[in-house]
């Protein structure tokens, strides 16, 4: 992968009856509203509310995953404060603080409060 890709969930899917949206990946929306360079140089992917979610398993293999989750390019440089994990040869970041400590890294961006 020359790109890393984000994976969210979409802003509004049904899930408990009703209309949700996943405040997670609100976040990360916002943060790249505040950022749209960080935008422009990733590969976005919504997922489904349902498991297994088919884009994330084609990479990382089956499991639960979670949204949001950024699969990180081959030699990508995740810095001193995002923590990664492994899977089927690719590193991955699967919460949304960590996602932004990474763009803080990566893209100079400021960091998350409190992190």
């Amino acid at each position: 992968m020359d790109r890393d890709t984000l994976f969210l969930l979409p802003p509004g899917f049904i899930a408990n009856e009703r209309r949700e949206y996943c405040p997670e990946c609100a976040e990360l929306w916002g943060v790249l509203n505040y950022y749209p360079f960080i935008k422009e140089a990733l590969i976005v992917r919504y997922e489904t509310i349902e498991h297994p979610r088919a884009g994330l398993t084609e990479l990382l293999g089956d499991g639960e995953w979670n949204c949001p989750t950024i699969v990180l390019a081959a030699g990508a440089d995740p810095g001193p404060v995002a923590r990664t994990e492994r899977r089927n040869g690719y590193r991955f970041i699967d919460n949304a603080r960590d996602i932004g400590r990474y763009f803080s890294h990566r893209f100079g961006t400021a960091f998350p409060r409190g992190g």
